[in-house]
């Protein structure tokens, strides 16, 4: 995800042909391709990823859909529209320009950038084959990644939440908390000069929603009925399985362009390795976290849980996110099968202390992410686990309180939660006033 300097790029693109071309004369292989070529392929390699990227905001509404009560669907479809397209206008008004303040420079060297300075990305602009990707295809794909932040925190405040809050909420996390914290790496601020790596944003993504779906979910409180008096949880099933595991599939699918398009680069033969390489892993992590997930669940329960080997396969995404390149593929099923065992055994550490996620998005995006953030070290030899870990820290502080202080302050203005009646009869009533399936009467 770190963008590459035009300048740089282009330098690298002179020096290298000639010696290439060189060597291909004396070897009898193909020429590399040219700057006008690379330039090309780099950019659909941007676009193709981000299209996939925003897929997913289908998987996310698919399995959000799927895990909520029927009464809440419509409520939980609208949540994904509207917060994807808050974020693509918060993320050009002033998250883009947050993230990458290295191109207006920084308010705060290596913290934070200029607050408002929207891009101009002219349409009808020619592209200039030395900056090796245009500038559309990048702000697009960088949007995707925005989005799909918000995404992680709709599921686990379902339910329960108020409309106009969480879209308040979402305005502020897409257009400054995320571009903030992600420049942090991505934008070469204060972590990437200490040499923190996060190749495609187990924690500068996930995690980050889940940290603010942490604190979301503490202040709003869990669902009413959730846990008995005498401590024991109270479960309640989602509405279409079909549907979550639809969501989960369609989420799968996306990333491959979420990991595959990170490598940024795919004009040159080591790229397109690169990039199959990350395919092949990030897939066999998925896989493995499913396996992980199938066989805790028969451990403990002595039955297997659909949900949970859902939220094992997507685990298992999350956490090869932070290195999809560098790992063995025994070393992608490991790191996979370990993320998709915490999406089963945190579940029962968040009731617990009460703390009701509807579609165990904590345990998935927030603690397999950090997992995955930790491991980075074991196959790149570049990082290093005190790093990673003051990267994990430093951007968990810093979402987690910002979090805490927005839903605190909303709660105290204008509230964050629907009434008991309100949440008893569904939130597609009482917020939206249409249901998802109108033919579904209670029977008398």
């Amino acid at each position: 995800m770190r963008k590459t300097s035009p300048l740089i790029a282009a330098m690298a693109i002179l020096v290298a042909l000639p010696a290439v071309a060189q060597d291909a004369a004396a070897t009898g292989a193909a020429p590399a391709v040219s700057a006008d070529v690379a330039y090309i392929f780099n950019t659909l390699l941007f676009l193709i990823g981000g299209f996939l990227v925003m897929w997913m905001a289908a998987g996310f509404a698919m399995l959000e859909a799927g895990l909520v009560r029927s009464r809440n669907v419509t409520t939980q479809l609208f949540k994904n529209v509207s917060l994807f397209a808050i974020a693509g206008l918060m993320y050009w008004l002033i998250g883009y320009n947050l993230m990458y303040p290295g191109d207006d420079g920084w308010t705060v060297p290596g913290v934070i950038g200029q607050i408002f300075s929207p891009k101009a990305i002219d349409p009808v602009a020619a592209g200039d084959a030395s900056a090796g990707y245009s500038a559309g295809s990048d702000f697009f794909f960088q949007l995707m990644f925005c989005a799909t932040t918000a995404s992680i925190v709709s599921g686990t405040l379902a339910e329960r939440v108020k409309l106009w809050p969480f879209m308040i909420f979402t305005v502020l996390l897409t257009g400054v908390i995320y571009p903030i914290e992600a420049s942090w790496e991505w934008g070469t601020g204060f972590l990437d000069q200490m040499g923190f790596s996060d190749f495609a944003g187990s924690t500068l993504v996930h995690a980050t929603g889940g940290f603010a779906a942490l604190a979301g979910a503490i202040i709003l409180g869990p669902r009413s009925g959730k846990y008995r008096a005498d401590g024991r949880m109270q479960p309640m099933p989602g509405s279409n399985l079909a549907l979550a595991t639809l969501g989960t599939f369609i989420l799968w699918l996306g990333w491959f362009g979420f990991n595959g398009a990170s490598q940024l680069a795919i004009g040159s033969v080591n790229d397109a390795a690169d990039v199959s390489r990350i395919f092949v892993n990030t897939n066999m992590a998925a896989s493995a976290g499913a396996i992980a997930a199938i066989g805790v669940t028969q451990a403990l329960y002595g039955k297997i849980d659909l949900t949970m080997v859902l939220n094992g396969a997507l685990a298992g995404l999350v956490a090869i996110t932070a290195e999809p390149l560098f790992p063995s593929i025994f070393g992608s099923i490991l790191i996979g099968a370990v993320g998709g065992a915490i999406a089963v055994l945190v579940v029962p550490m968040l009731d617990r202390f009460r703390i009701d996620d509807v579609v165990g998005a904590i345990p998935v995006h927030l603690v397999a992410g950090i997992w995955g953030t930790l491991v980075v070290p074991a196959s790149n030899p570049d990082a290093s686990y005190i790093t990673q870990l003051v990267g994990v820290a430093a951007i968990g502080a810093f979402t987690f309180v910002l979090s805490f202080v927005i839903w605190t302050v909303l709660k105290a203005t204008m509230g964050i939660r629907v009434d008991e009646e309100a949440e008893i009869s569904g939130l597609d009533i009482s917020e939206m006033g249409m249901e998802a399936y109108p033919d579904f009467v209670q029977a008398k």
